[in-house]
This record gives C-alpha cells, sequence and structure tokens, in this order.
C-alpha cells in the first residue's frame, strides 16, 4: 500500500515539474527559426511580475518556449523592480518592456510585434 501512495506522489511531482518547466521543455523540442533566434538574442526584455501572478507564470513559459532571453523583477521584493515598475506608470502585472514597447498584459501577438 505504502509503495502504490509513493508511486501516485512521485508521478504528481513529476506531472508538477513538467508543467512548471514546459516553456523550457518546448524550446529544447522545437527550437525557433535561426533567424527568430538571432532577433531574439538581441531583444532586450524586461518583465515586471510577482510570483503568484498566473499571466505572469504564462508570460515566463512563452518566452522560454521562444528562447527569449528576460530579465524579471518581482516588484513585491524587488525595491530596484518596484521603483522602475513604478517610473514607467506600472498598472497590471506582467508589465513587460519589450525593446523599449511597453505591454501592460501578457499578449503572445504583441511580444512577437514589439520584437521585430
Amino acid at each position: 500500500m505504502l509503495q502504490r501512495t509513493l508511486k501516485k506522489v512521485a508521478l504528481i511531482l513529476l506531472v508538477v515539474v513538467i508543467y512548471q518547466n514546459w516553456g523550457k521543455i518546448e524550446h529544447f523540442v522545437n527550437p525557433p527559426a535561426a533567424s527568430d533566434a538571432q532577433r531574439y538574442s538581441q531583444a532586450r526584455v524586461v518583465m515586471y511580475s510577482t510570483p503568484w501572478c498566473g499571466y505572469c507564470k504564462q508570460a515566463r513559459r512563452f518566452l522560454d518556449s521562444q528562447g527569449i532571453a528576460f530579465k524579471e523583477y518581482d516588484i513585491e521584493s524587488s525595491a530596484e523592480g518596484r521603483a522602475a515598475y513604478q517610473a514607467l506608470g506600472g498598472r497590471g502585472i506582467p508589465m513587460l518592456d519589450v525593446n523599449g514597447t511597453l505591454l501592460r498584459d501578457f499578449a503572445p501577438e504583441q511580444i512577437q510585434k514589439a520584437l521585430k
């Protein structure tokens, strides 16, 4: 009985780890085209977020899956991040600065557009 329970717990943990790292796994399995990879490597992306925000998690997964490097500030724990967020007129999370274009929510098509 105990062995059966441990197997279930291990399976649940595996599913959680896969879910949390899906963007990185997707990028590894299906890498972006070479021209996209070059453009993404030169992009300047900063994300202002919180750890509990569902849209922030989706944004992280999307950026990871596309191979887009980004700097992230937790606006609740980073004084520097909070100050920058407020200086940019912070309203809502996630807020992304993509090559100087401010995006005030998670919208993959807007991120792609700002990268061009």
